[in-house]
């Protein structure tokens, strides 16, 4: 079967899907670029900008249709009347579930593999077809995106006998991942360093707008702060304790009873 070769509404579709940064976009269409028509269409790994232009233009057309990250509905990624390239038509949001998966692979190096129960995997994606013929595209969508299947302990499973009611673990095949490995870039290292340098550039342009405060002024005020609050705190307790009623503890209370005269008689 042939391998298929993605696409700029395909590479829109992942960096929606997983809620890239805006500032990353870019990087994430470079590093995919690089690797040029090994994964990418011919058409579109001939000029960074061109193809640059073609990915904001699908990333406006899935936003306006309503697609926005991983909570939006599979099946607003395909365009209108659009027909799967390996699926069968009732399966084709296996086929662009499929598709997201295997770029996210792609992008994360580091990522052996994911775990997938594609039973469970057909009622999540609202596919309505018979077993059989969801078995079979499932064993078509890996061979043409360069995935295989083993099960939960890593060990070779065979998908043509049957899919199974349990979790699998999907990697990319080992030519495919030797096609990568020729791009000798750590993508997570690069956008690590590119967030560091995104964050230090924030830093620069604040001090520009706002300045910096002075290191002997910034202590001076601190240092004033908390001995005006120390004073506040002062006076606080002692009007608290003039204004307070309460008899002081260990003293004893004095009651004064008034004096009467009784002299026999009333006064005159």
């Amino acid at each position: 079967m042939r391998r298929y070769i993605y696409n700029a509404r395909d590479i829109a579709a992942y960096i929606k899907y997983f809620s890239v940064p805006t500032h990353l976009e870019v990087s994430y269409m470079q590093y995919i670029f690089n690797l040029g028509d090994r994964v990418l269409a011919k058409p579109l790994a001939s000029d960074f900008e061109k193809f640059k232009m073609e990915v904001y233009r699908e990333l406006y057309s899935l936003w306006a249709n309503g697609f926005e990250n991983d909570k939006s509905d599979i099946a607003d990624i395909a365009l209108p009347g659009q027909i799967p390239f390996v699926c069968d038509p009732e399966c084709m949001n296996l086929e662009i579930y499929m598709k997201l998966i295997s770029l996210h692979l792609i992008y994360t190096r580091n990522l052996p593999y994911v775990n997938l129960n594609f039973t469970g995997l057909a009622f999540t994606l609202h596919i309505r077809c018979s077993e059989e013929v969801f078995d079979d595209n499932i064993i078509r969508v890996l061979e043409s995106l360069s995935l295989t299947a083993s099960d939960k302990f890593g060990k070779p499973f065979s998908l043509e006998s049957g899919i199974p009611d349990e979790l699998l673990r999907v990697s990319l095949t080992d030519d495919f991942k030797e096609i990568l490995a020729l791009n000798n870039v750590d993508f997570k290292e690069s956008l690590r360093k590119e967030q560091n340098a995104w964050l230090e550039d924030l830093k620069k342009k604040s001090l520009e707008v706002f300045g910096r405060i002075p290191q002997g002024k910034r202590k001076k005020s601190s240092s004033t702060q908390s001995s005006r609050k120390k004073s506040a705190k002062g006076a606080a307790s002692a009007s608290s304790r003039q204004d307070s009623k309460l008899q002081p503890k260990g003293a004893p209370v004095t009651v004064v009873k008034p004096t009467t005269h009784n002299d026999g008689g009333s006064a005159k």
